[in-house]
């Protein structure tokens, strides 16, 4: 897909300033919508953008909001200051090479692109051919036209977006919504008179996003995301616009006794809908069946295919249940704290039960947290994690969660091959789980290429829109991949939605590194630092940026301070990053080699510029023999 902005040249000459203050702002306008769909950002020319789909829907549908999206901006607005872009999409074969890709799709794309008219899409017959019968927007033909260096007439078709029809996606509210099939399920809401039934609402909403992402057609957001929306007051369109769904299920839950009553919504996020709405009433004992029912029949009425397993009940035991609950609302808290009490409760529910196996994956994922934060040396993911993940997967072999879990910890004990097994089987059980899909982000960082991380990165995004883990890796990525607009809108967004999180204000402080924007890095770690001092990173972050500024007896002091307070995992990052910046590579050779023996080494060693003195030195090929990744 290739975008243009209507009369930008003609602008940038008359007013420069203007000009370029319209250019940042259609582009953090259209990001958000790129990633929403799946588009990977190839490249920006100018003023316009080359953007790679999984589909040609998926391209039709982004090209058709990104002009409803600048419909409603221009509202009101004085036409000197209006934007107006045209779009054209083409299907076909590309050729990727370092971050661009190249064929006559891509040409063919960019010539299609200036036939649509300002505020308009224009599509190829290839692309005509594929989306024709699926979708509500009428698509006329335009004409053969004979386009420079095509042998063949080209058929190109016009996307007609007259008002009524671009108002369909909440226009009259000012709302912007996605399409049906993405789906968010919200906290089910206890109104039982006892609040500490809580765990059955959440029960229900944990069950239904699990029942409802194994389903191919259906993109359901993950937990991590709608669990924020947990006793806040907000409308349906404001959350569909926030979370870019076009589906919303929502409802209660009451228990009384032995008996509890399930209330249940499927809501339209366009026109706030009820599609359709029930009420169950049975006994406790039957909870797994109505969370069971109560998915089948959303399927039914998104019309979205079937289920890929059957179901299983996770547990015979309640109580275990009700305690695993808890267990993982703290796992997805995060911090230490929240992870070693998620711990001890994962391990108290397989006492209770030790045939649960989402509690082995819980337990085993608290583990191997506590030493991806630093809080833990990396020995704890063999003692700990992998004994966990094994039993999850001999209990359960079509478990997509204990896949992802083994997954993550073959990748940190450097087993990559196992690893992308593993998450890809993940993937194909539940093609809607983002963490397996953020395990293939490292995997493909160290053994196949930062341009097909960047894609998976963006899937886990998309699946889990409102987490700082997925938002954190894909600004990571971004920034590795030379996309450093992309990266910092994601972490502003970050930002906005995770205020208190640390780890959001150290990103920032490495984007603004990245740029170059010292002083706005050090704010962001101050804010961090004031947040919570304790924070593992926060000093390798501050010793890292004396070394880059030139305070090397900062930075050395930082490191010292490091060696005394911290885990061995943590100084070890900490004398890598700042011997790296201080140009003392014998010194940070010490500590990969000893990461390389205690699998702790940074997944983005071989893009990182700050490792470039590393990747140069004699040693490097030895180190990636020693790891296991291609040099």
């Amino acid at each position: 897909m290739f975008t243009d902005m209507v009369g930008y040249t003609r602008l940038s000459q008359a007013n420069e300033s203007l000009a370029l203050q319209l250019l940042e702002e259609h582009r953090g306008l259209l990001r958000p919508t790129f990633l929403a769909h799946g588009g990977v950002e190839v490249k920006t020319i100018g003023d316009a953008f080359l953007v790679e789909f999984k589909s040609a829907l998926d391209a039709v549908l982004c090209a058709v909001e990104t002009q409803q999206k600048m419909d409603r901006r221009n509202e009101g607005v004085l036409p000197t200051r209006k934007l107006e872009l045209r779009i054209g999409i083409h299907v076909g074969d590309v050729v990727h090479e370092a971050s661009d890709i190249y064929g006559d799709a891509v040409n063919i794309a960019s010539r299609i692109e200036p036939l649509a008219e300002p505020g308009g899409v224009c599509i190829s017959q290839q692309v005509y051919d594929q989306v024709r019968n699926r979708t509500e927007f009428e698509i006329t033909k335009t004409g053969e036209l004979k386009l420079k260096n095509l042998e063949l007439p080209l058929a190109v078709y016009k996307v007609n977006l007259p008002q009524d029809v671009r108002s369909t996606v909440g226009q009259a509210k000012g709302e912007q919504s996605g399409p049906r099939e993405r789906l968010a399920v919200l906290p089910f809401v206890n109104i039982s008179p006892d609040p500490n039934d809580e765990f059955f609402a959440d029960g229900l909403t944990e069950e239904l996003i699990a029942r409802l992402s194994e389903i191919r057609d259906l993109k359901v957001i993950a937990r991590t995301s709608v669990m924020g929306y947990k006793r806040k007051e907000k409308k349906i369109s404001e959350i569909a616009r926030e979370l870019e769904v076009g589906s919303i299920i929502e409802g209660s839950v009451r228990k009384a006794g032995n008996r509890i009553r399930v209330s249940v919504q499927l809501i339209d996020a366009r026109t706030e809908e009820h599609l359709w709405s029930s009420n169950y009433d049975d006994e406790l004992t039957d909870i797994f069946a109505i969370q069971s029912d109560v998915a089948s029949r959303v399927a039914g009425a998104l019309s979205a295919g079937f289920f890929s397993g059957t179901p299983r009940k996770p547990t015979e035991n309640i109580e275990a249940y009700a305690l695993y609950l808890r267990a993982i609302q703290l796992s997805y808290e995060g911090g230490e704290h929240s992870l070693r009490e998620a711990a001890a409760l994962f391990e108290r529910t397989i006492s209770m039960d030790p045939s649960f196996v989402l509690a082995y994956v819980g337990f085993a994922d608290a583990w191997a947290g506590l030493a991806n934060g630093g809080y833990e040396d990396f020995t704890v993911v063999s003692e700990k994690a992998e004994p966990a993940a094994r039993k999850a997967l001999a209990l359960d072999p079509g478990s997509a969660e204990a896949h992802a879990t083994m997954a993550l910890v073959h990748n940190l004990l450097d087993r990559f091959n196992l690893a992308i097994v593993e998450a890809e089987r993940a993937i194909q059980i539940n093609p809607n789980l983002s963490e397996a899909h953020s395990s293939l982000v490292f995997l493909y960082c160290t053994q196949r290429g930062i341009d097909q991380a960047l894609p998976e990165a963006q899937r886990a995004y998309e699946l889990d829109p409102l987490s700082f883990e997925t938002g954190g890796l894909l600004a990571m990525v971004a920034e590795l991949s030379g996309k450093s607009s992309l990266a910092m809108d994601v972490m502003m967004r970050m930002k906005e939605l995770n205020p208190r999180n640390p780890r959001v204000y150290l990103g920032l402080a490495t984007c603004y590194t990245q740029e170059g924007d010292f002083t706005k890095a050090q704010e962001m770690l101050d804010t961090a630092r004031r947040i919570n001092p304790n924070e593992p990173q926060g000093r390798v972050a501050q010793g890292l940026l004396y070394a880059l500024t030139g305070r090397r007896k900062e930075a050395e002091d930082v490191l010292a301070e490091i060696q005394r307070e911290r885990t061995e995992s943590v100084f070890l990052s900490a004398q890598l990053d700042i011997q790296a910046a201080l140009g003392s590579i014998d010194e940070a050779y010490k500590a990969l080699i000893r990461q390389a023996e205690t699998h702790s080494w940074p997944f983005d060693i071989k893009w990182d510029p700050l490792y470039e003195g590393l990747r140069k030195d004699p040693r490097f090929p030895e180190f990636c023999r020693k790891v296991g990744i291609p040099i």
